[in-house]
């Protein structure tokens, strides 16, 4: 590693899982060392996402201590012997590696991405995760076609606006759903065909679909609505759960999606982009339709990096719009 490079960094820690509190800014983290495959980046700007507080509460078990953080941008600094595709000086975002709560991240380069020059700073942070999340979504899981009903829960987060804007230009007729009227405006905004809210929400579905329930759910809210996602796909449609915003979706019995042959999915993104091919495929999709004029990436607000328990509360209220990121102080 360069001997320019400090030897410790500011970031934030998890030492126990809880509530926002846990998360501890401490200046004295050690700057990883660059892998032989990785990509060490000094970060501008880190993306949260709903699944680092999965990590912060111990739904999703992790060793401690952890530094949290899927999903960052910046510069490059050093590189592994073994990398190719990136170099010190490009202006890269990512996604997993050793935490983006900090000033530096070792990243596999089978995750790092160059952002073309035309995107906006903190745009390859506020959309790579929660982008590719929507791409995979209606490519691989949903299999979305022309023509579909889809029905996204809500629609109003990250991955939902995303989803809204992407199926629409897929030629879907969408469904959102949204906890209050501003987030509704929202996303018929965005171009859904219709926002409702969450009293009586089924019964709006059935009604809008003549009855017959729509071709894909796309759900992220979890275990308040699984069952009346299972109640609103149509027959031969697919219901894929892909967050737990109320809880965990419980066990349930499988002979339930038989009267009406349902595929019921439960996908998670690194799993579709596992290769390096499988990642450029999707981010250079990704990247292109986000410097067009027709995309809108919405930031709900930039945080400083000292306020990362605020950041985790403000996403957990649902109050959000858009996405919400930490500014890395250089």
């Amino acid at each position: 590693m360069s001997s320019n490079l400090p030897s410790v960094q500011t970031g934030i820690q998890i030492l126990q899982t809880g509530d926002p509190s846990v998360l501890k800014l401490r200046d004295n983290l050690p700057v990883p060392t660059v892998s032989s495959s990785g990509v060490l980046v000094k970060n501008t700007y880190a993306g949260i996402n709903y699944i680092d507080t999965y990590f912060r509460t111990g739904l999703y078990p992790t060793p401690l201590p952890y530094v949290p953080g899927k999903e960052g941008e910046g510069m490059v600094v050093a590189v592994g012997k073994d990398v190719s595709s990136v170099q010190v000086g490009d202006r890269v975002a990512y996604l997993g590696g050793s935490g983006s709560y900090t000033q530096y991240s070792d990243v596999p380069e089978v995750n790092v991405s160059k952002v073309p020059d035309h995107i906006k700073d903190g745009y390859g942070a506020a959309s790579l995760l929660q982008g590719l999340t929507a791409i995979t979504l209606i490519d691989e899981a949903g299999q979305v076609e022309k023509g579909d009903t889809v029905l996204v829960t809500a629609a109003a987060g990250g991955v939902g606006c995303y989803l809204v804007q992407l199926l629409k230009r897929r030629g879907a007729t969408v469904i959102g759903t949204a906890s209050s009227q501003e987030k509704r405006d929202l996303i018929k905004s965005l171009g859904a065909d219709f926002a409702i809210g969450y009293e009586g929400w089924e019964e709006n579905v059935l009604h809008i679909t003549n009855g017959q329930g729509v071709n894909v759910v796309l759900d992220s809210v979890g275990k308040d609505t699984f069952d009346g996602a299972l109640n609103v796909v149509r027959r031969k449609g697919t219901l894929v759960t892909y967050g737990n915003a109320s809880g965990k979706v419980p066990a349930f019995d499988l002979y339930r999606a038989t009267p009406k042959n349902v595929k019921v999915c439960r996908p998670q993104l690194f799993a579709y982009i596992a290769t390096r091919e499988e990642f450029e495929m999707y981010t250079s999709e990704l990247f292109e339709w986000i410097g067009s004029a027709e995309a809108r990436v919405l930031i709900h607000r930039i945080y400083d990096l000292s306020d990362a328990a605020e950041a985790h509360t403000d996403i957990q209220s649902r109050n959000t719009i858009g996405k919400l990121l930490l500014k890395i102080p250089q």
